[in-house]
């Protein structure tokens, strides 16, 4: 059964022992979201949480699950040379994904790599705090059309609604990079406004119109989790859900957004 589902920001700045407290001072919004969003992911007790990450092994025309029976990783490339994770993968899972996928002609592939990348561990370090024996499932999604993205997202959802485990499912992807001039990849106007139409368009519970946002404005927004919120849209489309926005903000030109989706169970 799906337990739990969300959108998570991965700044590794967010994290205590590598922003600087003025860092951590401007970010508090998403820090707090995210400390309430861990506190609603204890509560589902969930046995396996399914990361789709923008930043993991990324192909052109295939879905990547990553296939390595142990996962760990670190922030030594941000400057912290204490924090390590570690978790075993529920390879089980992947194989019924992959047959589910082969069914439906979408295209998954394995990848073996034992170290997470960034966007998945920085929601995990909030998440996966005192948690023992929490499995992992690691995704990437492609540069296939969204429909696929959607799609692939409705066969994750079907085989969490029929698994006997409690599975949580993590969205993981920043907004635009573009909010103001000094930030990463520029500024642009498109920004802010695409910001503002996701968060809209998630209170709305309105897939299609997610769906259907206009790629070249996607594009100039400059995001990189987009995608993997298509992914969770087409994951929610086999439950009756309700968003809770926990918190939006931007203080270093690029958007956070911390959602939590409350999914009903018969």
């Amino acid at each position: 059964m799906l337990s739990f589902a969300s959108i998570c920001p991965h700044p590794p700045i967010i994290i205590p022992t590598i922003g600087k407290s003025s860092d951590l001072k401007k970010a508090a919004s998403t820090i707090k979201a995210m400390e309430e969003l861990t506190k609603n992911f204890k509560k589902t007790k969930p046995e396996t949480v399914i990361v789709i990450s923008p930043h993991g092994s990324t192909l052109f025309d295939y879905f990547c699950a990553n296939v390595s029976p142990t996962l760990c990783g670190n922030f030594y490339n941000f400057g912290d040379f204490k924090t390590e994770l570690s978790f075993k993968n529920n390879l089980e899972f992947i194989s019924i994904l992959g047959k589910e996928c082969e069914n439906k002609k979408i295209p998954l592939t394995g990848v073996k790599v034992k170290e997470l990348d960034h966007g998945a561990l920085v929601p995990l370090y909030y998440l996966s705090q005192k948690l023992e024996n929490l499995k992992v499932v690691p995704l990437s999604f492609s540069y296939l059309d969204i429909k696929t993205h959607f799609k692939f997202g409705k066969i994750l959802g079907k085989i969490c609604q029929k698994s006997k485990e409690k599975i949580a499912i993590v969205a993981s992807g920043d907004l635009s990079h573009r909010l103001t001039p000094d930030a990463p990849a520029g500024f642009s106007s498109k920004g802010k406004e695409f910001d503002e139409k996701l968060v809209e368009l998630l209170k709305k519970k309105d897939i299609d119109g997610i769906l259907n946002l206009d790629s070249a404005f996607v594009e100039e927004a400059g995001e990189c989790g987009y995608r993997s919120v298509i992914i969770l849209s087409g994951v929610l489309s086999n439950f009756d859900w309700q968003s809770e926005i926990l918190s939006y903000e931007g203080p270093f030109g690029v958007g956070y957004l911390v959602a939590n989706f409350k999914i009903k169970t018969e």
